[in-house]
């Protein structure tokens, strides 16, 4: 693969690594990552998600599981993906987002599923558009279930929207 392709990427790894002599290793693993890219973007998205939850403890990987199936009860029509590294769920645009950590469970619904809910997550550390569900407790899997409900109606009215404007 020439490397002038990328000369950006190239460059930016060759002044990183001028001092450490490591130029030639950076070179042939970046080159071997390009080589890979088409792969990843074309792989099954249910076995990249099936691979991001085995990479956590048995104990979180029951926990990942049992917001994944949550999430895709709720939102049955919705397509699962990897989006920012981690599980999400797209109808009409992005609904949810999950991700597994040492200590809790983010749930990402986006701002107004946080301010919709803010009442029912008041109990959980929480953001503007984030939930944290801590690995010690229960997940409260029937607020999740109405949260990315909420979601999957605000999609839908979205995108009759767009289609109003574009007539």
């Amino acid at each position: 693969m020439n490397p002038w392709i990328f000369p950006g990427v190239f460059c930016c790894c060759q002044a990183f690594f001028r001092e450490s002599n490591e130029i030639g290793t950076v070179f042939v693993i970046l080159n071997q990552l390009l080589i890979k890219l088409p792969t990843i973007k074309t792989a099954n998205k249910v076995n990249e998600v099936d691979k991001y939850i085995a990479g956590f403890p048995e104990a979180t990987q029951y926990l990942l599981h049992t917001i994944r199936t949550t999430i895709k009860k709720a939102a049955p029509a919705a397509e699962e993906v990897i989006s920012y590294q981690m599980p999400a769920y797209k109808y009409n645009g992005m609904l949810v987002f999950f991700a597994g950590y040492k200590n809790h469970i983010g749930f990402y619904p986006g701002a107004a599923g946080i301010e919709a809910f803010k009442k029912d997550i008041s109990s959980y550390k929480n953001a503007k558009g984030s939930v944290q569900f801590p690995l010690d407790k229960p997940l409260p899997l029937k607020l999740i279930t109405k949260i990315v409900k909420f979601r999957v109606q605000q999609n839908k009215e979205k995108a009759a929207l767009k289609i109003k404007k574009k007539k």
